[in-house]
């Protein structure tokens, strides 16, 4: 099997080109390839494939080999490999999701794609198509604040209510407003709220700092990584778009990240998100890859 590993803003995916690679069972691989210790170490598998409704189609399966809808680092990739190995030579490039048909623009230099800009289109707040189950009671209860699209967990962090607001940008998220996201500590809070009895397929977790109107920390634990990574611009997405429906947040934040940074705009004339990065190849290509059975 001949495969790229690549990463956007420090979110990294073993990428497999299905034109010319036939992947059998990718849940299996996926659980394989993302082994940091005895695999190729990854956030996940995804897979670039011929579509008949789009240029490129892709398939996104996270490290545990669950799959999931869609990745905006992911699909940038995508773009990037399907210009570059030639598979698509449009500009701009649709590409086929979970999530739909989404539109891709890139800055080409010297016939290589620099960076990507994809129009996340527009974020969902209805809790039923997050999805979010509301009205449960006991364990389970998610309870309707005063302010719009704010609930109360049925469980305290340190003593205190957690509240949170909740988008999906094709998967769903959670963000968390607190005073110092250092002192959370993720490893407890992560798989505790991603797996909350009102999340029925689960929530990728974002703690988030305010600095100022055009800064924020954040700290995210991503579902069915089994642990936090970098960056993902999709839960970025989420926390731009949640602090700029809250009045005194940032309008469009680019929190800082050790795997790089990104740009985006909420479009405030049509409810669409439109997000910016480049990205890097770790290595090319191996021309056999040979697990064994355990």
């Amino acid at each position: 099997m001949r495969f790229t590993k690549m990463h956007g803003i420090g979110n990294d995916y073993v990428y497999v080109n299905g034109f010319t690679e036939t992947i059998e069972n990718p849940s299996e691989l996926a659980r394989k390839v993302s082994d940091r210790h005895f695999g190729i170490g990854s956030d996940g598998l995804i897979l670039i494939l011929p579509s008949e409704h789009a240029d490129v189609r892709m398939r996104m399966f996270n490290a545990d080999g669950s799959e999931s809808e869609m990745c905006g680092n992911g699909i940038r990739c995508v773009a990037k490999y399907a210009y570059d190995h030639g598979l698509s030579r449009n500009n701009p490039m649709t590409v086929e999701t979970g999530r739909g048909v989404l539109r891709l623009s890139l800055d080409v230099e010297n016939g290589k794609v620099q960076t990507v800009t994809v129009d996340m289109g527009e974020p969902i707040l209805d809790l039923e198509q997050i999805p979010v189950t509301q009205g449960a009671t006991g364990r389970n209860a998610l309870l309707k604040r005063q302010s719009d699209h704010v609930y109360a967990l049925a469980t305290e962090m340190d003593g205190k209510e957690i509240q949170a607001t909740f988008v999906s940008m094709g998967n769903p998220h959670a963000t968390i407003y607190v005073p110092d996201v250092s002192e959370v500590d993720l490893n407890l809070w992560g798989p505790k709220l991603e797996h909350y009895p009102a999340f029925p397929r689960r929530m990728n977790v974002h703690f988030v700092q305010v600095v100022s109107r055009d800064e924020v920390i954040m700290r995210t634990w991503e579902r069915g990584k089994r642990h936090y990574t970098c960056l993902r611009d999709r839960r970025l997405c989420g926390s731009r778009f949640r602090g700029a429906d809250r009045k005194n947040e940032p309008k469009a934040p680019s929190p800082p990240a050790r795997g790089g940074s990104a740009s985006g705009v909420v479009d405030r004339r049509q409810p669409c998100l439109h997000d910016r990065a480049g990205y890097r190849s770790v290595f090319r290509r191996v021309e056999r890859v040979k697990f064994p059975a355990n």
